[in-house]
């Protein structure tokens, strides 16, 4: 974290140490990064899901998987208002997700969470293509008040 952080007395950005988090390439990385977010008692997850569009978007899918990440790992409490912060940050990431695509689309998403107790920062990354020859990456990211 020093290296994205020179002033190691400035509050983290949650948004950004999401992103970093949805961002590492291994798990050793990805288990690295949240040891150190958790050393600045910020609590952090991370979960994979894959669809096509027309399975991932409208089914809620997406989003059902993202709450039940949050809610398994502690990352949020079994209430009403996290829980819909929870959907608000995910339906915003996923905006940027699925804008401009094939409903037939398949997508391969890395889904990273941090939230501070106030706060959730929601990223996504992921591949997407309609054909193996036009694979693509695409990035979302949420932010809401629990």
């Amino acid at each position: 974290m020093q290296e994205r952080n020179n002033n190691s007395s400035a509050k983290p950005s949650l948004e950004r140490e999401a992103l970093f988090l949805v961002l590492t390439e291994t798990r050793e990385k990805e288990n690295e990064l949240k040891q150190a977010l958790m050393s600045q008692n910020l609590n952090c997850a991370v979960t994979e899901i894959g669809g096509t569009v027309a399975t991932l978007h409208p089914t809620g899918k997406l989003t059902h998987s993202v709450i039940a990440a949050a809610l398994n790992t502690g990352v949020i409490q079994k209430d009403p208002k996290e829980i819909h912060a929870v959907v608000h940050a995910t339906l915003e990431a996923s905006n940027s997700i699925f804008v401009h695509t094939n409903s037939n689309a398949s997508f391969a998403l890395k889904i990273a969470m941090v939230t501070d107790g106030d706060w959730i920062a929601i990223a996504m990354f992921g591949r997407t293509s309609v054909n193996v020859l036009s694979e693509h990456c695409r990035v979302g990211l949420g932010f809401m008040h629990l």
